[in-house]
């Protein structure tokens, strides 16, 4: 980490600093499962169990996007460059070992069992994103192939402006999150702040790309109340050239960063998702899964079969209301 200042507020926010260029933060969702056995959409959605799922990333204070609705710190400048990386063997292994860290604290708490704080010990899924854009980790196929040796599943969000990291990729994540969170070049440009002129081309670009990638792929888009929610038929058409398994349409949360760029007003109600969500839905051909309110997100896709990864019980499948 060559930002001292840097370093030090991300570490007053949570971060656990792993190496030069990584960082570990213990999710909300993590701490909701371990101590009340509720775990966020993606187990919902997906079978994920939140306390056993390792939020990190391996490019910290690297990224090319400075999005409005972002509530990660971004003390850093535009950067796509990472002269010096840490091995990947090594990052996975302190990522764990932060992660350890982090839930150490909960094994005397009265409320967690401790049947679970051991199961959390050992993570069984990494959400790869928590901030910056984890493709400009050149070392990025070594630790997905790492993480599935160990029979981790991996999630690996991107926000689809490197596409020739896309081509590169081998082997696949688990599932393949590309962001979606404009319907046009000027939305983007206003609501992203790339650092470059062709980012929305490469955005496009990687939608292409995505569609052929035998893996599973989800579309999400962040929608903010007064900039990029609406346009459905736009959406629809950006949707139709990845193809992806799933789509999700999800309202932003005012939190963290994010407030200081945005207010209130902008954070759309679940209702309004729904109906953008129902919306695309017809304009897509595709069908309303699921949802879950109390994240403002939707499940579009075609059908329930394939829905949960692979290794990994539903645990809401009681709830399913499609």
């Amino acid at each position: 980490m060559g930002d001292q200042d840097l370093a030090s507020g991300l570490a007053e926010q949570g971060y656990q600093l792993v190496g030069r260029h990584s960082a570990v933060k213990l999710c909300y969702w993590t701490r909701e499962s371990l101590a009340h056995g509720r775990d966020c959409y993606k187990g919902r959605f997906y079978g994920i169990e939140s306390h056993r799922c390792l939020q990190m990333s391996p490019a910290i204070d690297s990224c090319n996007l400075h999005c409005r609705f972002c509530w990660r710190s971004q003390g850093w400048e535009n950067d796509e460059t990472m002269p010096e990386f840490d091995d990947p063997e090594a990052l996975l292994d302190r990522s764990i070992e932060a992660q350890r860290r982090i839930l150490s604290g909960f094994k005397g708490d009265p409320a967690v069992e401790l049947d679970r704080w051991e199961a959390s010990q050992s993570p069984r899924h990494i959400a790869i994103s928590l901030t910056g854009e984890p493709t400009l980790y050149p070392k990025m196929n070594r630790f997905l192939e790492l993480c599935h040796e160990r029979g981790i599943t991996t999630f690996l969000v991107t926000n689809g402006t490197n596409p020739e990291a896309l081509r590169a990729l081998d082997p696949l994540p688990t599932q393949l999150y590309v962001s979606v969170t404009a319907p046009n070049p000027e939305v983007f440009r206003r609501l992203t702040l790339p650092a470059h002129e062709d980012a929305w081309e490469r955005l496009v670009e990687s939608l292409g790309i995505v569609r052929d990638l035998r893996t599973r792929r989800v579309v999400r888009h962040t929608l903010v109340r007064g900039w990029n929610l609406g346009w459905v038929d736009r959406y629809a058409e950006l949707d139709s050239l990845a193809r992806p398994d799933f789509i999700e349409p999800k309202g932003y949360v005012y939190m963290g960063r994010s407030r200081q760029r945005l207010g209130r007003d902008h954070v759309p109600e679940h209702e309004e998702i729904a109906s953008f969500g129902r919306r695309l839905a017809r304009a897509t051909g595709y069908k309303v899964l699921d949802e879950s309110p109390e994240s403002k997100v939707l499940l579009l896709g075609h059908s329930q079969e394939g829905r949960y990864l692979p290794g990994h019980a539903p645990q809401l499948a009681e709830a399913l209301t499609a």
